[in-house]
């Protein structure tokens, strides 16, 4: 299997559920290992989900800005988005419904960012190792 371009590891949670959100994300550039890790404090309160997707947006937004900034279009790389939420990752590949009416332009949102890429794969990963690379 060739390897992806990038990958984009992402993590959302809250202090209650919902409470006051957060998240983290790591994007790497896979041909030179080249990375950063981006943490966020949403400042308001959300569900651990809505944590989850705002999370998932933000490291899409900073990917395609840093394509963009070096006159490149996103079109022209895949990538890899790895999460611990099989909500999340299952109502974006459309495999699970999205019921809860305030996700739905949060899902929106992520279709539009990725649909942009030359091609992605969604993978779900474990807790544990979200939070080995992450560190919450």
């Amino acid at each position: 299997m060739e390897k992806m371009d990038y990958t984009l590891i992402f993590d959302g949670g809250s202090l209650g559920n919902p409470g006051p959100g957060y998240g983290s994300y790591l994007l790497v550039r896979n041909r030179d290992s080249k990375s950063r890790t981006q943490r966020l404090d949403f400042q308001e309160e959300m569900t651990s989900n809505q944590a989850e997707y705002r999370t998932l947006i933000a490291g899409l937004e900073d990917l395609v800005s840093t394509i963009r900034k070096v006159g490149r279009s996103p079109q022209g790389f895949s990538l890899e988005v790895r999460g611990d939420s099989r909500l999340i990752l299952y109502q974006v590949a459309r495999r699970w419904k999205t019921k809860k009416p305030h996700l739905m332009p949060l899902r929106d949102k992520v279709e539009e960012l990725l649909e942009g890429f030359g091609s992605i794969t969604l993978i779900w990963q474990r807790r544990d190792k979200s939070e080995r690379v992450l560190g919450h």
